[in-house]
């Protein structure tokens, strides 16, 4: 070592030995073997994971401090306090560097959070990096704690506050099909089933049957919250609390709920609770029923636009950027595109969850960052879809009124409407005639076989008429 570079390191120790540690590093010895040792993704910890441990430490902290673990020195337990609060605002979000995916059920994501707001408090404190007879990452900032009682609750808060953004973002998105509902409620088309004319419905129709499914999706992902706040905070390392005084255990989730106004309670059994990962897997399937839900709108919304001079043609999404690169004109509906993509990613995360869940031991489940990864890139890019999809394409789709008219006069479908008049055998001849003759079937019931006048046919063939409930 040349002697320049010792003063720019400072050295560590653990049960393996010794390392040298950037001198101005925040992150310790525990961090580094993790870096080292999981080179893997290359991906960074969820931020919002890293705010809810800062949560979660300045619980145990607040705890800690009521209990009178540092009752001899006030400063001290200000300085800790302080670097949560910090790391709650995500001011020290740079310092966590461990990949995101790793061995040992988060320990590292854990000691990396404890040796970062050690040696924050130790700067507040006034002390040296590194000195950690003053304020110890294991001691002090983990005091009471495990990573397996720690790093779940962490991630149940962190997946609570994403949950509440999604479901702020399909409202918007439902209410933006329904302003379209109400837009579009007297433009008459061609309903399709297995892809074929069906009967004629409205657009505004259809804009109402997509708002009802994201409305639902916002239900189910409100309800699994009650899921995420049974949490096993003071449960420690198997949820038998041991090692943690019994004042700490049923005192931290107190302090929890008051410092995130959640309403998160102790498991009743916090070995179960420690135990099993079934409640993510729950979750994420509702993510995943969400994403099914993205995927048959955004395939609707691609079928409708298609063409536009050779497909349906019946909306015409905003352009919102050229299509190709060799034909000229051409635009791609690249919003709904994208949507489907980002939904079929979290049915794939879906599945990561699911196995990990599945593959947990005994009295703790090992793959906790696979789980938490998966399920947090999942909320991210189910609200960004609704944001996407609400302001860059529904909010400006149009109806494109003249193909849907023609769709409905150049069609067989309006049959279906005069079976109650004429019958079933009757309605079948008539569409039958319409297909060989190429006339339509106004043509045919109103000026060939004169069965009723153009008004009658109007009013029977009337957005009104065709999508009231029930004939009277």
């Amino acid at each position: 070592m040349k002697p320049n570079d010792k003063a720019s390191v400072r050295q560590e120790e653990d049960l393996l030995g010794v390392l040298d540690v950037p001198k101005t590093a925040l992150y310790g010895i525990h961090t580094l073997r993790a870096v080292e040792n999981f080179p893997l993704s290359g991906l960074k910890v969820h931020p919002e994971l890293i705010h809810a441990y800062g949560y979660v430490k300045q619980a145990a902290a607040q705890t800690n401090r009521a209990l009178e673990v540092w009752s001899d020195d006030p400063k001290k337990a200000d300085s800790i306090e302080t670097a949560c609060t910090e790391m709650t605002q995500g001011l020290l979000d740079e310092h966590i560097i461990v990949d995101a995916l790793q061995g040992g059920a988060g320990t590292s994501t854990n000691m990396n959070v404890n040796e970062v707001l050690a040696n924050r408090a130790l700067q507040l404190y006034g002390k040296n990096l590194g000195d950690y007879t003053y304020i110890s990452p294991l001691d002090d900032i983990n005091r009471n704690q495990s990573t397996n009682d720690t790093y779940p609750t962490a991630l149940k808060l962190a997946a609570i506050k994403q949950i509440r953004k999604l479901e702020e973002s399909l409202t918007a998105l439902v209410e933006s099909f329904q302003i379209k509902e109400q837009k579009f409620t007297s433009v008459l088309k061609i309903g399709r089933t297995q892809l074929q004319d069906a009967v004629p419905i409205t657009l505004g129709r259809e804009m109402a049957a997509y708002a009802a499914a994201f409305g639902r999706d916002r239900w189910r992902l409100s309800k699994c919250e009650e899921r995420l706040r049974v949490i096993n905070l003071g449960g420690t390392a198997i949820g038998t609390g041991l090692a943690a005084p019994r004042d700490y255990i049923f005192r931290v989730t107190e302090d929890l709920r008051s410092l995130t106004n959640i309403g998160f309670a102790r498991a009743e059994d916090m070995v179960e609770n420690t135990q099993n990962a079934d409640v993510f897997v729950e979750v994420s399937g509702m993510l995943k029923t969400c994403a099914s839900n993205f995927i048959k709108c955004a395939t609707d919304l691609r079928l409708m636009s298609s063409g536009p001079d050779a497909g349906f043609g019946e909306i015409a999404l905003p352009q919102v950027q050229a299509g190709s690169s060799i034909m000229p004109g051409k635009v791609n509906p690249v919003i709904p595109e994208a949507v489907t993509q980002a939904a079929m990613r979290v049915y794939s995360y879906d599945q990561q969850i699911s196995m990990a869940a599945a593959a947990g031991n005994l009295e703790l489940n090992s793959f906790m960052p696979i789980i938490a990864d998966s399920l947090l890139h999942s909320i991210d890019l189910l609200q960004k879809a609704a944001n996407i999809l609400r302001k860059k394409c529904v909010e400006r789709l149009e109806a494109c009124e003249d193909k849907c008219r023609a769709h409905i006069e150049g069609s067989t479908a309006l049959v279906t409407a005069l079976v109650p008049h004429f019958g079933y055998e009757k309605a079948s001849s008539i569409a039958k005639k319409a297909r060989s003759s190429g006339k339509t079937i106004r043509q045919i019931v109103c000026n060939d076989e004169g069965l009723m006048s153009n008004d009658e046919f109007d009013e029977l063939t009337s957005s009104e008429m065709l999508l009231r409930l029930g004939k009277p």
